[in-house]
């Protein structure tokens, strides 16, 4: 028979559904427990199951005399881990990192926006690391650029409340590094710049899935704009189960069990199952979180009616009503150089004086305090700058069978426009003669004036543009130790992968004819000079909606091909094939970029094959 001794084990958190016990089988006759046989028996039952386990003597005594060890093996049900999410939170990817990291932006100097980068999965230890980064900020107040495929929901509705109460902005984006990465140990180049990490907020890529936008909520001013990805649907929640071995030691006194000590050896995984259904506790809970951060219960309706094996993207008209945004802008709004020139100064540009960047700082020193900014100018200009690498000019020719030996050439223009684009473009054209030879444009922005001084150049040679990225074969201009044989590298564009961001459409409206195909990016934005950029695009013979558009978007708007026609953008959505495709050197007339190159000079451009 079996004398039900019973226990329970607790788990960490509340447990969900029956709880399981285990017994311990003893002798009904106690005084065998005084004088137990050669083999003791111990009862284990999980889930009401029961096993018999032998239990052997030492040196034919019972090694465990005057006291009894058991053994108990029990399969328990953990808590439910709540995960909004279709895979357990390690399988979304590395842990969210907070990082402090300071505008690089080309002359925001000595007044530049700071803010948190936040990258990652949320899991149950973000909020803990959260706090401590706040603690390092003291009173100051950084908006937070987020992007996050989701994670721990109980985790995120702690940021969320910690967001709120430390009164913080929050915008969804991504952080492009210079300099120094989050991932570099001992790192050195931004010794002595006021600042541990420089970087570029930007929004394409940029998402925020599943339990990320019940963190977002929780920002004072929230921004996702057009085209980052913000996504919704059903909480999965989590049941794991855990096998607990541990070992209760007791002594018989008088006929009556004394336990010693109950200690756990071992933990294991026992596996885990998922339901895809919200409880009401869970519905209420979230609901209550919306109503407390003043956000529209369609957000939970939309989750709710969205199975969890796929996601709902929120359109930025459906975030506005559901007021899970506060305004249709992107993150730009919080994180670009230029508001640093608004009067009063945003809370999170700090000026790092000249002498300050020269003096070397502590590298545990994160954030010092925000000095007033000085008077803005009337009239800001931004300058967009991404990566740091400038704008180079080179020569490039068409490699492909159906145009040997009569191939087209263009000029390859990418990177970012800064002041020397101008000079840079000019002593190549200058290398070239004469010729009309295309501009293959790929650029995230940078520069306004050198923009404009760069179309006017490419105006006055009557070039024609086309937005698309350059792929060299073989010798690139990045490449060490190579170098283009005749003048000229050997490559093929790719309208896919090019854009055309920021200052770099006013750029491209200097072309003769102006090509974006319909799979390269094309995006606009106000960037100040309004008046000069008005005279511009009218020496151009732009029409007035490329600049209707440019004002009225103060975060970036990215234009399809038929509306970038529409306003006097583009004159063709054809893609750059169309001014260096291999076959466009058969046509008659033979357009001006095709040239014929000599046998012997094609084979020694020809690269080596490995």
């Amino acid at each position: 028979m079996i004398d039900a001794g019973i226990s329970r084990i607790e788990c960490e958190r509340a447990v969900l559904g029956p709880p399981f016990f285990f017994f311990t089988g003893r002798s009904a006759d106690r005084k065998d427990l005084l004088q137990p046989p050669a083999s003791q028996l111990v009862w284990v039952v999980s889930r009401g199951l029961a096993q018999v386990v032998p239990r052997h003597r030492l040196h034919d005594r019972p090694w465990w005399s005057p006291a009894f060890v058991f053994l108990v093996m029990l399969l328990a049900m953990g808590n439910a881990a709540l995960a909004a999410q279709t895979a357990p939170v390690a399988d979304l990817g590395p842990p969210m990192r907070f990082m402090i990291v300071r505008s690089d932006a080309s002359g925001c100097e000595p007044t530049c926006p700071e803010w948190i980068s936040a990258q990652g999965t949320i899991g149950h230890d973000t909020p803990a690391l959260f706090k401590r980064m706040l603690k390092t900020l003291g009173a100051r107040k950084l908006p937070i650029v987020v992007t996050s495929p989701g994670g721990s929901v109980d985790a995120a509705l702690i940021l969320g409340r910690m967001i709120r109460q430390n009164k913080l902005d929050i915008g969804v984006g991504k952080t492009r590094f210079s300099g120094c990465l989050p991932v570099d140990e001992n790192c050195k180049p931004n010794d002595g710049k006021g600042a541990r990490y420089f970087g570029t907020a930007y929004v394409y890529g940029a998402f925020c899935n599943s339990a990320c936008p019940l963190m977002l909520a929780g920002g004072i001013r929230r921004f996702v704009g057009e085209w980052a990805y913000l996504g919704v649907h059903q909480i999965t929640t989590t049941f794991t189960r855990t096998k607990l071995q541990y070992r209760t030691t007791y002594r018989v006194v008088s006929g009556r069990k004394k336990i010693l000590s109950t200690k756990i050896v071992s933990r294991k995984n026992a596996g885990s199952y998922k339901t895809y259904e919200m409880s009401k506790v869970e519905e209420k809970k979230l609901a209550a979180y919306l109503k407390e951060m003043g956000v529209g219960q369609l957000v939970l309706e939309t989750m709710k009616d969205t199975p969890a094996s796929s996601i709902h993207r929120l359109a930025p008209q459906d975030m506005l009503q559901m007021t899970l945004v506060t305004s249709p802008d992107s993150v730009d709004r919080l994180t670009w150089a230029s508001v640093c020139k608004d009067n009063p100064v945003p809370a999170n540009c700090r000026e790092v004086p000249v002498s300050a960047q020269k003096a070397p700082q502590p590298a545990n020193v994160v954030a010092a305090e925000a000095k007033p900014a000085a008077t803005a100018p009337a009239e800001p200009v931004a300058i967009h700058k991404v990566d740091g690498a400038e704008m180079r000019f080179v020569l490039v020719r068409g490699k492909n069978l159906l145009c040997d030996p009569d191939c087209p050439e263009w000029i390859s223009a990418e990177g970012t426009i800064t002041t020397q684009t101008p000079d840079k473009l000019r002593q190549l054209l200058d290398t070239i003669g004469g010729r009309r030879l295309p501009v293959v444009l790929n650029s995230p922005g940078g520069d306004l004036p050198g923009a404009m001084a760069a179309g006017r150049l490419i105006r006055e040679r009557k070039l024609d543009v086309a937005v698309a990225r350059t792929d060299f074969i073989g010798c690139g201009p990045e490449k060490a130790g190579c170098v283009a044989e005749g003048g000229a590298y050997v490559g093929l564009t790719n309208d896919e992968l090019g854009e055309c961001d920021a200052a770099c459409p006013i750029l491209l409206a200097g072309g003769v004819r102006r090509l974006v195909g319909p799979r390269a990016g094309l995006g606009v934005q106000s960037l100040g000079m309004e008046e000069k950029v008005g005279a511009y695009l009218e020496d151009m013979a732009v029409g007035p909606g490329l600049f209707a558009a440019i004002r009225l978007n103060s975060s970036q708007r990215v234009l399809d091909p038929s509306t970038a026609l529409r306003i006097g953008l583009t004159t063709g959505s054809q893609s750059a094939d169309e001014l260096t495709g291999a076959s466009i050197c058969k046509s008659k007339p033979e357009p001006e970029n095709c040239s014929v190159v000599s046998a012997t000079k094609l084979q020694a451009a020809t690269p080596a094959k490995s």
